[in-house]
């Protein structure tokens, strides 16, 4: 086993809910000079009433870093036409020298989020299937022509480009087969969640298979898992502080994710991932719910400093 590369939250700015711009700046900046790898922003635009643009969040946040990897997990792609996302994303990784990664997902648990944006919840996978494949072509090409179900672009050139000539690397979030047939075709990365350590081998094995068939470097394709869970040393009370933070935002009762969504000492976050490293994982987004956001950063370096000691033991 290696140490994967650590990726916490940054959190979101809400001065409603007593969370300033500054405070995730700062904290951001802390988490980069404790050695932090990564910071991961969330995407909604209004999920149960709860929004967060992560493009423009890790705008902020590239201003206030300088070497951590700045990755949204995940970027519901499908609420947006693709031509404008392509741009953003461009000139965030040109500000950023080459730092951001675009995880994509499908979402969907709340289809009053999609039906505010206009668009029809049934349609979000083939609209994301289309848009990833325009946004690689404008970030890499000259000229841009796409006849697809749901856009469509005719000679479309677009400047600036991504920082890197290969454009931004692409991470595709979800559980299903098709997530991974996505990943398959489309991603450099997957980031899971809710799964097992042998969800994760047979994932491997799968997007070898199907990358291969597509012609892509399967070896190319890096595995991630996204880990809810919260840091503390009396697990009944960060138990408790888990289960309220995620019935509080999914509307689901927490037993249904227990299982995949540990409590407990850093070492025990630690000993839970162990077998995930074993079957392939290389990054770890940490999503730990603590009472503040420096907590966060906290958690989340204890957590690298326990994967650090068991993989090396």
């Amino acid at each position: 086993m290696k140490l994967p590369t650590i990726l916490i939250p940054t959190g979101a700015w809400n001065l409603l809910a007593g969370i300033s711009a500054e405070q995730v700046l700062e904290a951001a900046r802390k988490a980069e000079d404790a050695g932090i790898d990564g910071l991961f922003a969330g995407d909604h635009v209004t999920f149960y009433g709860i929004g967060n643009d992560a493009l423009i969040n890790l705008a902020a946040v590239a201003t206030a870093t300088s070497s951590v990897e700045l990755m949204t997990s995940v970027f519901l792609l499908a609420l947006r036409h693709p031509t404008p996302v392509a741009l953003q994303c461009a000139m965030i990784d040109q500000l950023a020298h080459g730092r951001l990664v675009l995880g994509v997902g499908i979402g969907g648990e709340d289809a009053n989020e999609w039906l505010a944006c206009g668009i029809d919840p049934r349609t979000r996978a083939r609209r994301t299937d289309e848009a990833l494949q325009i946004l690689r072509s404008l970030w890499t090409e000259e000229e841009t022509t796409f006849a697809g179900k749901y856009f469509q672009l005719d000679k479309v050139r677009m400047q600036p480009k991504p920082f890197g000539e290969d454009g931004i690397p692409i991470h595709i979030g979800g559980r299903s087969d098709a997530a991974l047939r996505r990943t398959a075709r489309y991603g450099d990365g997957w980031t899971a969640i809710w799964v097992s350590p042998r969800r994760m081998r047979e994932a491997r094995e799968k997007i070898d298979e199907w990358a291969t068939a597509e012609g892509r470097d399967p070896t190319r394709i890096r595995l991630g898992l996204q880990l809810w869970h919260a840091v503390g040393d009396d697990r009944d009370q960060a138990r408790e502080r888990l289960a309220r933070r995620m019935q509080g935002f999914y509307k689901i009762p927490y037993e249904r994710f227990e299982k995949y969504s540990p409590c407990g000492t850093a070492e025990e976050i630690a000993e839970f991932l162990g077998p995930y490293l074993e079957a392939g994982l290389d990054r770890v987004n940490l999503l730990a719910v603590q009472p503040s956001q420096d907590e966060v950063v906290d958690a989340g370096v204890a957590v690298k400093a326990a994967l650090g000691r068991m993989v090396s033991a």
